[in-house]
């Protein structure tokens, strides 16, 4: 019976095909039922990947003949280590869940929780907050590769219960029936987390991270407790079947006390709308720094910009370096340097990507469906720092002008181009560099002349530069090089930018 994904108040409505509806009430604590941590069989596995058409599946077939090849976890003393199911490429659509315990003691070995009878022989601990990780769809049916990056990295920054719920039978073979198990797949979830707060766990010390086609699941087992659970994570959450729904039909901020999503490849695979309280668009949300361009690529070019929610994540839980993003209207206002602190509509609380509360963002009544923007670099641990960059020319010129900056360090180059609109005499854009701006060694400019064949007609131009790193608030003001520049047309001028370490 095909489940339609749909979020009615009180009642969850069931309804197939033939339109004959089964209303099933859920609600936020079922009877106490008690769960046991079964030391099961040896074989199955893991999880996600993302949707789409089905050039994705043959193209990942292709390209990835050996990508079902993974070995098994650890095997810890004590207790059998479950692994993640494998389904069946052709026959992988039946819905079978299993919830996966992991805890510091065991941060690779999966201990398989069993509804049937008794969680107090587990190693789940009541008292701790839960992860609950929701994979995506799975075109090939293996388990995802970043599944233990994300585990370890969670319980190597905090001491809690992550429990990865494995629906790969499910999620495998066409997109339009995973989308259909997602309601189905969200009520099973949703009487697990009724029977966890049966025990005495606190609705809102869980967290669900969703990815993909998992975030909208999240969204409607968020839904299905009142919107009354602490937090819902969606990693690039999915487009195809979404962007055009309402509400009721996927991740909403109104699913949980907190919505974060970080959008990563919302030109393709991901959701491109808000869904949540804050919605990280990271390099605009689409065509991720780093990712292949060319279809000769392959597979890693259809899922890299989707994938990289991922790997941003797992990164900023592993590296100190804050990825911070800043509320804007759009990408190309933030890249214009028309969006400098974090004032509005967060009172210059910066959200951080991370487990922070409410991602550091210190407000007790959070507005919905802010778009914050950040930039980041082509590989982890991906956080830059964003500078705001300015030229004043001396004196207006009646055409366009524009200047290549760059910022070196012993290590690294970071580029920016500054437009000067014609009669103006200011340009400024942000530049996103690797290194704190007190580590830039030097700044190269370099006049790029409009007419390439006649440059050396160009008359030089003269102005002054001046650089501030971003939050710019009343605390921070711009730094001006001391003296007047001259630029001429296409050639390199390199000068030290003196500025102290904090």
């Amino acid at each position: 019976m095909p489940l339609r994904a749909s979020k009615p108040s009180g009642l969850l409505y069931l309804e197939d095909r033939q339109n004959t509806a089964y209303p099933g009430l859920i609600p936020s604590l079922l009877e106490a039922q008690s769960f046991t941590c079964q030391e099961m069989q040896k074989h199955p596995k893991k999880m996600f990947e993302d949707p789409k058409r089905k050039l994705l599946i043959i193209l990942a077939v292709l390209m990835l003949p050996s990508s079902a090849q993974t070995g098994n976890m650890d095997k810890l003393l004590g207790h059998h280590c479950t692994d993640f199911q494998t389904a069946n490429f052709l026959r992988g659509s039946k819905l079978k869940v299993q919830f996966l315990l992991f805890t510091s003691s065991s941060p690779t070995c999966g201990e398989l929780i069993s509804a049937d009878d008794g969680i107090k022989n587990c190693s789940f601990n009541s008292s701790l907050e839960t992860k609950i990780i929701i994979h995506g769809f799975r075109a090939l049916g293996t388990k995802p590769s970043w599944i233990e990056g994300l585990v370890q990295a969670i319980l190597h920054t905090s001491q809690v219960n992550v429990i990865a719920v494995d629906w790969v039978y499910g999620s495998t073979g066409a997109y339009a029936s995973a989308v259909e198990n997602v309601t189905r797949l969200a009520l099973v979830i949703s009487q697990f987390i009724s029977k966890l707060l049966a025990l005495g766990v606190s609705g809102t010390s869980i967290h669900i991270i969703g990815v993909s086609l998992g975030a909208h699941v999240g969204g409607l087992v968020g839904h299905f407790h009142g919107g009354h659970l602490g937090r819902i994570t969606a990693l690039d959450p999915a487009g195809p079947k979404y962007t055009r729904a309402s509400p009721e039909e996927r991740l909403d901020p109104g699913d949980a006390l907190f919505v974060e999503a970080i959008h990563t490849d919302a030109d393709n695979f991901g959701i491109r709308i808000p869904v949540g309280h804050i919605d990280y668009f990271v390099n605009g949300g689409k065509d991720q720094p780093g990712c292949p361009r060319f279809i000769s690529a392959g597979y890693n070019f259809l899922i890299c910009d989707h994938m990289r929610a991922v790997h941003l994540y797992i990164s900023a839980l592993n590296h100190p370096c804050p990825i911070m993003g800043f509320p804007c209207a759009s990408h190309q206002d933030f890249l214009n340097g028309h969006c400098l602190d974090c004032a509005e509509p967060f009172l210059y609380s910066c959200p951080r990507i991370g487990l922070l509360e409410q991602a550091g963002v210190n407000m007790s009544r959070l507005p919905q469906e802010v778009k914050v923007f950040l930039m980041t670099s082509p590989s982890a641990p991906f956080c830059v720092h964003h500078s705001l960059v300015e030229f004043h020319l001396q004196k207006k010129r009646n055409r366009v002008t524009s200047i290549e900056i760059s910022f070196s360090s012993n290590s690294t180059k970071d580029t920016a181009k500054i437009t000067i609109p014609k009669d103006q005499e200011t340009g400024k854009q942000l530049l996103a560099h690797q290194v704190p701006l007190c580590q830039i060694n030097s700044v190269t400019l370099k006049y790029i002349p409009k007419n390439r064949f006649w440059s050396k007609d160009e008359p030089s131009i003269v102005g002054k530069l001046c650089v501030a790193p971003l939050p710019l608030n009343s605390s921070r003001t711009m730094s001006c090089l001391p003296w007047s520049l001259t630029l001429h047309s296409k050639t390199d001028i390199s000068y030290d930018l003196p500025t102290a370490c904090a």
